[in-house]
């Protein structure tokens, strides 16, 4: 995490004094992790002044979440971020509680990609620092609330207390969420029952494990090249530990001899951890001006990297949302629906991970419905429906339209390649530039009607053969790659930009 930064927007506020712990901006993010950062960024990329505040003075070195999927990488990709990620190891087999499964989908980056937490902080910062925003470490905050038609915060920062106001705040701030607190916003669901140890661990030997259920309980372990070897064990029929710290390694080691028999306690543990299956979604992600995303808004088992890649994939959601409305291009109803679109997905991926907990951490009592799954994963339309859910590529948001809508409406535009210009743009390319897109395929004539232009860009090409996109005909592209209308007339194109990108303002 950088020092301080004063490279955005924020302005003193307005009548009082000018003060450098007196900020006014447009939007509040809590929490400089993965998706606050992400959230930051977007929304500067969408020309919204952003103050971020975090707690920690310096970054993470905590192993934490390791694993990016499809979408994210296509998210990335969509911003210009792979080159900066560099060339992590793909691995196409992930899993489903346990059970070997094939993750691999039509797409540019099939499979799982490993990225450790650190690099995808690291990569985020920069390219929100790049964007302008003002980031402010070392800074906990202690108080927020709506007043009137905005919002006020205090952070209290080893300078004193810096107080904020902002139209909207977003609580990136995690699975203890101050915001979430202070709020008292409700997060019903349930605490943790089973639980999982985890520990980085130099000077050991162990045979790499993965996932393998011993008489006693669950282990796994691998090396990785430099030698670190991390290790997670789950004894069958215990019980998870209220907890307000990380279990001792000395704990780890105790449960890993009586799940395997081997004795790891002359290591150096590099980090310990554990985590539960806890499970709890906010019952709504908007609270007037103060909105959630991320482990702020759902709590769940880390199974198979899936809360980081639903975290990041919510700020990619609201970021340009939250950017058109705090700028007052689009009504404040466009929030609404983030938590229509966002809360669903996050029940469904809740739901998937409820299911795989109870198959990895089940004792004997579990392996009748182990080897059913087993038989079922086999079949490629079960394959693929359980990877489609875990990558996140079958995200369909609703979206309003005839009882037999377009096969791709709501869907994410599928990796394709477009002739338009002489040259030849994938999906990715069309997405980057700012904005929507009404991308007319095979010539259809629609036209983006006038009052949208600072919004919406159109293009128009031809898909190359074998697209997915097929004889799509028009498309209304939203900033997040999800498709808001389609068409071979311009019937309801009007009405699907109001929605989506606000009025149509005269001379754009």
């Amino acid at each position: 995490m950088a020092p301080q930064s004063a490279a955005g927007g924020a302005q003193p506020v307005p009548g009082g004094p000018r003060r450098p712990d007196r900020l006014s901006t447009e939007v509040v993010v809590a929490g400089a992790g993965p998706v606050g950062l992400m959230l930051a960024a977007e929304l500067a990329r969408g020309g919204a002044d952003v103050v971020v505040v975090e707690r920690r003075k310096a970054p993470s070195t905590e192993s934490r979440a390791s694993t990016l999927h499809a979408r994210t990488m296509e998210i990335l990709d969509a911003r210009e971020l792979l080159p900066d990620v560099g060339t992590p190891p793909n691995e196409p087999r992930g899993h489903f509680g346990g059970l070997p499964l094939d993750l691999t989908l039509p797409g540019p980056h099939p499979g799982q990609w490993k990225v450790p937490q650190t690099r995808t902080e690291a990569v985020l910062e920069e390219w929100a620092l790049s964007l302008g925003v003002d980031i402010r470490c070392g800074h906990e905050l202690v108080a927020a609330g709506e007043v009137g038609d905005h919002v006020e915060a205090e952070a209290v920062g080893r300078d004193g207390v810096l107080r904020l106001r902002a139209r909207y705040l977003v609580a990136c701030d995690g699975e203890e969420s101050t915001v979430r607190r202070l709020t008292g916003a409700a997060f019903p669901g349930h605490d943790a029952v089973r639980e999982l140890l985890r520990a980085d661990v130099e000077g050991i030997d162990v045979p790499d494990r993965r996932f393998q259920r011993l008489e006693n309980g669950l282990a796994v372990a691998w090396r990785n090249e430099r030698g670190i070897t991390r290790v997670m064990a789950h004894e069958f029929g215990s019980t998870a530990r209220p907890r307000t710290t990380a279990p001792s390694f000395e704990e780890v080691a105790t449960v890993w001899k009586r799940v395997t028999g081997e004795d790891i306690s002359g290591g150096t543990p590099l980090w310990v951890n554990s985590f539960g299956d806890a499970s709890r979604q906010l019952a709504s992600y908007r609270h007037g001006r103060i909105l959630f995303a991320g482990d702020a808004a759902h709590r769940q088992m880390p199974i198979g990297g899936q809360a980081l890649n639903l975290g990041l994939q919510d700020a990619f959601n609201l970021g340009w949302k939250l950017a058109l409305t705090a700028r007052g291009k689009a009504p404040d109803s466009l929030l609404d629906t983030y938590h229509e679109e966002r809360h669903a997905v996050g029940r469904r991926v809740l739901a998937n991970i409820e299911a795989q907990a109870m198959l990895l951490l089940g004792g004997p009592e579990a392996e009748p419905l182990r080897g059913l799954l087993g038989e079922l994963v086999a079949l490629d339309d079960v394959r693929t429906h359980l990877a489609g859910m875990i990558s996140g590529l079958d995200v369909r948001y609703p979206v309003p339209g005839p009882p037999r809508p377009h096969p791709l409406l709501g869907a994410r535009l599928p990796h394709t390649v477009v002739r338009t210009g002489g040259r030849a743009l994938g999906t990715a390319e069309l997405l980057r530039p700012r904005g929507g897109l009404l991308l007319d395929l095979g010539g259809t004539g629609v036209r983006l009607p006038g009052g949208w232009a600072d919004r919406v860009r159109a293009v128009s090409g031809d898909p190359e053969p074998g697209s997915p996109v097929g004889e799509a005909g028009a498309l209304l592209v939203r900033p997040d790659g999800h498709v808001a209308w389609a068409g071979r007339t311009a019937d309801g194109l009007t009405e699907a930009l109001e929605r989506w990108f606000g009025p149509a303002r005269p001379g754009t």
